[in-house]
């Protein structure tokens, strides 16, 4: 598995993911995932103490487990999304940055080619978000689902077969599963070429001409776990997408 590294140093690695790859292990999942890159890049398994019963360490005892046990990595991106994605090289450096991502104190950054034209120049999406009853695999705005927000602001208008489309950059102030992919159908502004939320015929036909979701994680500013100096590092838009983004002309 090729994954560009665009950052690391003692604490963490940040990685570009690719498109197609999942993060973190499933009893479902049988192909590689980051997750197995990381293992194998840290040989993390082999570092962490397994004594539980020692209590000076059984406070520090849950973080290792969850470290060990998501590989170092601090957050997901949907498989079909891609972008800048942070792992912890060691539960400490993991506690820091996950309580980071809880207290809402790093902002990522996305960009989106959606359906539709986006008429307001900027917004904020509230809605929340759960698993639909009837689909346990899908998610969508209902009334019992989790607190989510997505602002969002528009980069341009594009034409692509006389359908408009806008080209959107997002910032989730919530990190909900599916979150960006459901508020914008939500908004009736479904992210071009996403099989689960753009409707069986949209999605079919977007496919023709775009194999994977236009969705890239293109920005991330955090605090350094050890340092607390800020860190921001950004993600080029993939050659897939770009190539795309080509081919349209400016509305």
């Amino acid at each position: 598995m090729e994954i560009e590294i665009i950052y690391e140093d003692a604490e963490l690695i940040v990685i570009n993911k690719p498109w197609g790859i999942t993060v973190n292990r499933s009893d479902s999942s049988r192909e590689n995932t980051v997750q197995d890159w990381a293992e194998k890049k840290l040989n993390i398994k082999n570092k962490i103490s397994k004594n539980k019963n020692d209590e000076k360490q059984i406070s520090n005892y849950d973080t290792e487990e969850e470290f060990v046990s998501r590989g170092g990595v601090v957050h997901r991106l949907d498989k079909e999304t891609s972008g800048i994605l942070l792992i912890a090289k060691n539960p400490k450096s993991f506690l820091n940055l996950k309580n980071q991502f809880k207290e809402r104190k790093v902002e990522k950054t996305y960009v989106a080619l959606v359906h539709g034209e986006v008429k307001s120049e900027t917004g904020e999406i509230n809605a929340p978000v759960g698993r639909l009853p009837q689909n346990r695999m899908r998610f969508g705005v209902i009334a019992d689902g989790r607190e989510a927000s997505t602002g969002y602001e528009v980069i341009n208008h594009y034409l692509f077969d006389k359908e408009k489309l806008t080209y959107l950059r997002l910032k989730p102030k919530t990190g909900r599963t599916h979150q960006i992919r459901v508020h914008l159908k939500y908004l009736i502004h479904p992210i071009f070429s996403d099989p689960l939320y753009a409707g069986r015929k949209v999605g079919r036909n977007d496919r023709k001409v775009l194999g994977r979701l236009f969705l890239h994680a293109e920005k991330i500013t955090f605090l350094h776990p050890t340092t607390g100096e800020i860190q921001t590092f950004e993600s080029k838009l993939p050659e897939e997408l770009q190539k795309f983004m080509d081919i349209l002309v400016k509305a």
